[in-house]
């Protein structure tokens, strides 16, 4: 059932609009098959969106524990938006598991890419959990670039196949919806710090956490399109036009990444509920049970 939560922003100091929604729709997608190459036909985007969702069950729920680690003493406002994060993550990460074990009945291997986030994350034990939020945070601002340029521009999933596309929208508009919570809580549990530190810790971490996304994504899809047999400069320069001029989401998404860095930045400076709005009534309600 699709649960919306409407945030009664009286009860907290946050540039989220006043009549903010988190809707938690409870969707099935890719339960049935799909094509091997389901991004148009074409190896270079279905590579790379197989790459990026490898990495989201294990990133997600790394997500809600970053979050949840810092919930002690929100106000009611943040704290209905941390509950509706949660619950949106954790359809994500049952959708995209379902996702992934279509890919590997294609004969991809996506556990070698599960692996490796499992030993990034391995690594993260035991350091301050406000470092685990910073990355969340900046993660966070990536889903919700990547999210709003999916939705806007039609060209990312215009040739898709249909399930693939619905469950890459619906995804989307959660992560439009959602966009503040982890930085709301960051700035909840950094409300001690000075405007400095805070602003310092940030940015050094959105800079780390892109140096590693592309790094790992690059590599991780590049290894999945030598599984479908497309290796050395074919296979890089395909998917670096691919990331950077058609359709281009990682030159598309840079004037958003740019503006992380500002002062006083919160994802709702640009309101973008508009590209919810075209997709919604979309969705139906899921019948089959959990997983």
């Amino acid at each position: 059932m699709n649960a919306p939560v409407t945030i009664d922003t009286d009860t907290a100091n946050s540039p989220a609009p006043a009549d903010l929604t988190i809707t938690v729709r409870d969707e099935r997608f890719n339960r049935g098959t799909t094509p091997r190459r389901w991004w148009a036909g074409e190896p270079f985007g279905t590579a790379w969106h197989n790459a990026l969702s490898a990495t989201f069950p294990r990133g997600e729920a790394f997500f809600i524990e970053a979050v949840k680690a810092h919930r002690e003493g929100a106000d009611p406002k943040l704290a209905e938006e941390i509950r509706a994060f949660v619950r949106q993550e954790i359809n994500h990460t049952r959708e995209h598991i379902a996702f992934n074990r279509l890919a590997e009945d294609h004969g991809y291997n996506i556990k070698a890419i599960d692996g490796r986030v499992a030993e990034m994350l391995a690594m993260f034990k035991g350091r301050p959990e406000y470092l685990n939020l910073a990355s969340t945070m900046a993660l966070e601002h990536y889903t919700a670039m990547m999210a709003a340029e999916f939705l806007g521009n039609p060209a990312h999933f215009k040739d898709a196949d249909p399930e693939v596309r619905a469950m890459w929208e619906w995804h989307s508009v959660e992560e439009i919806e959602h966009k503040g919570v982890a930085f709301d809580t960051w700035n909840h549990a950094t409300r001690d710090w000075s405007k400095w530190r805070r602003y310092k810790v940030r940015n050094i971490m959105m800079l780390l956490v892109t140096a590693r996304f592309f790094k790992h994504r690059w590599e991780d899809t590049l290894e999945l399109l030598e599984q479908d047999g497309i290796t050395g400069w074919k296979a890089k320069w395909g998917l670096l036009k691919y990331l950077t001029v058609k359709p281009g989401v990682v030159r598309r998404i840079f004037p958003a990444w740019l503006a992380y860095f500002k002062p006083g930045f919160h994802p709702w400076d640009h309101d973008d509920r508009a590209l919810i709005g075209k997709h919604e009534g979309e969705f139906e309600a899921a019948l089959m049970p959990a997983e």
